[in-house]
């Protein structure tokens, strides 16, 4: 009774490929975009780039103690963060495609990598220390204060007159350049600021597949990381500006200049 035979028979007497060799050469023919390994890369990917992000304070404390001092707009912190953020993530997709298209070894592209992190914790911590130190000055110079001048005009009496040092020893432009190279002091350490897990684990993986898992990966990773610092550097910035912090908004540029040396010295020394 062929008319009942299973096509699955059918195919295999007229020397046909069966329904799951169709399938199978089907799927090789049309290339599934998706594999199952893909699938566990980019879930990795997701899950490193967003605790990567989360366990690093030196990814979002400097600009929300930054944008607290300076009084940064949300704008304006977004901005500076996006920028930081892409210039973080960039230098390290550039050096692990470079790696990738040379064939080169990844113990030593993670080597590069561990140079750039020193560098760019050596880079907080002098950062930290010199904002510390215009802070304090600043602090200095703009506080209050008196002094007694005595009159020579017949009159046995002085006089208190309470000033600062702005006016005698301090130019608008001093304050103004400090204003405008905070933001690019700030890129310059995070184009240095590696991505630790991105080359060895995401990358490298990803390459062993085609360019478009390599591409995929490695964006996932970065819309991620960039995602999660924004949204803990407004978190941030929200939680700070609910805080009653008005009593000691005089003392935020030394403050930050601390904040950003402990987060230097917190990478060097304790590895975060």
């Amino acid at each position: 009774m062929e008319g009942l035979a299973s096509p699955r028979a059918t195919a295999r007497t007229r020397g046909l490929p069966s329904i799951e060799e169709f399938d199978r050469h089907s799927n090789s023919e049309s290339g599934t975009l998706v594999t199952a390994e893909l699938q566990t890369l980019l879930i990795a990917a997701g899950s490193i780039g967003f605790f990567h992000t989360l366990l690093g304070p030196d990814h979002y404390v400097p600009f929300i103690v930054m944008s607290w001092a300076r009084r940064w707009s949300t704008l304006k912190t977004g901005v500076i963060t996006l920028m930081c953020a892409l210039g973080h993530i960039g230098s390290s997709v550039a050096l692990g495609f470079v790696g990738v298209t040379l064939g080169l070894a990844v113990e030593g592209l993670t080597g590069v990598e561990s140079v750039r992190g020193r560098i760019a914790a050596w880079l907080f911590i002098a950062f930290g220390l010199a904002y510390l130190i215009w802070g304090l000055r600043h602090l200095h110079r703009s506080h209050p204060h008196q002094h007694t001048h005595l009159h020579v005009t017949g009159d046995d009496h002085d006089h208190v007159h309470p000033h600062t040092h702005f006016g005698e020893h301090v130019h608008v432009h001093d304050v103004q350049s400090m204003k405008s190279l905070t933001p690019w002091i700030l890129f310059t350490i995070f184009i240095f600021g590696p991505c630790e897990p991105l080359i060895p684990f995401l990358m490298y993986p990803a390459a062993r597949g085609s360019m478009f898992d390599l591409v995929l990966v490695t964006a996932v990773f970065g819309l991620v990381t960039t995602a999660t610092m924004l949204g803990t550097v407004f978190l941030g910035r929200a939680g700070v500006n609910f805080l009653p912090m008005q009593k000691i908004q005089h003392y935020s540029h030394a403050l930050a200049g601390a904040t950003i040396l402990l987060c230097g010295l917190a990478i060097e020394f304790l590895g975060l």
